[in-house]
């Protein structure tokens, strides 16, 4: 398809060229043409054209494209609903004639990979939106997301203790962005905390703090958390393009972030929201 394309485009271009040069050697040398404004325009008109012809062929299969693999998107994020749904109904069905130990963990694990499933689908299905330019924005409560992200990366993370204080907080905002944001800072708070199993997470006067007690950064390193692909320690994966979709996100949506952080005592992370 796009190989088509370059060769299309080539090839008009090279026409196009050609054609200027043979009308401005026709109106120039032939008919004689003295008027400069008159042949400015006639040149004018001519690269417009050109120009609006260039983009529809370029810019129209792409469109297409664009459209077919959302549309793709779309049936197959449909067709994957339904075996999550019934896997998750026929787990929790079978765990209830069950008593066996070995055989209830066995399901637990299959109901854990079920609900990452249902992560990615819910990702997947955010990101189809953003594309759209849909509106993702609804009301909810910061703090009652704040649990639900906990629960669910608490399965990930059996080892370590998260300690939530917790106060009522309403917005108007991006759930499904927000949630990872908050996942992306936890992870990162989990990887970097070596012997540290505690997470401190506290909502209080409209803002979100994440406190880890691991290695920490010092100020060289606070600069370029932000840098794509940047990490603080090679041989773990963390602080690379997770701190910049963080950031970025932050931006967008006029949520001040701040990072404070010292070697070996850990990092708070603080999100700011406007009242």
């Amino acid at each position: 398809m796009f190989r088509n394309l370059r060769i299309n485009i080539f090839i008009y271009y090279f026409l196009t060229v050609m054609s200027f040069l043979f009308f401005s050697y026709y109106f120039i040398d032939i008919l004689k043409v003295e008027d400069i404004y008159l042949f400015s325009f006639i040149v004018l008109c001519f690269v417009i054209l050109s120009g609006l012809f260039i983009s529809k062929l370029a810019v129209d299969p792409l469109v297409d494209y664009v459209h077919h693999l959302q549309a793709l998107s779309k049936e197959t994020l449909h067709e994957l609903n339904l075996p999550i749904s019934t896997i998750t109904t026929t787990t929790q069905m079978l765990a209830k004639n069950i008593d066996d130990e070995k055989v209830l963990k066995r399901i637990s694990r299959i109901n854990n990979a079920c609900n990452m499933l249902k992560e990615r689908y819910n990702e997947l299905d955010y990101l189809i939106k953003m594309q759209s330019e849909q509106d993702v924005k609804e009301v909810f409560f910061v703090d009652d997301l704040v649990r639900l992200r906990v629960e669910f990366l608490q399965r990930l993370y059996p080892h370590m203790k998260f300690h939530l204080d917790l106060s009522t907080m309403e917005i108007f905002g991006d759930k499904t962005g927000l949630s990872k944001v908050i996942d992306n800072i936890i992870d990162n708070g989990v990887k970097y905390s070596r012997d540290s199993t505690q997470i401190d997470i506290k909502i209080e006067n409209n803002v979100l703090m994440i406190q880890d007690y691991g290695i920490g950064m010092d100020e060289v390193e606070l600069m370029h958390i932000f840098d794509k692909y940047y990490q603080t320690n090679k041989d773990m994966q963390g602080f690379g393009i997770g701190l910049s979709l963080v950031k970025r996100f932050c931006d967008k949506n006029k949520i001040e972030l701040i990072f404070e952080s010292s070697k070996n005592v850990g990092t708070k992370v603080k999100l700011k929201f406007k009242k």
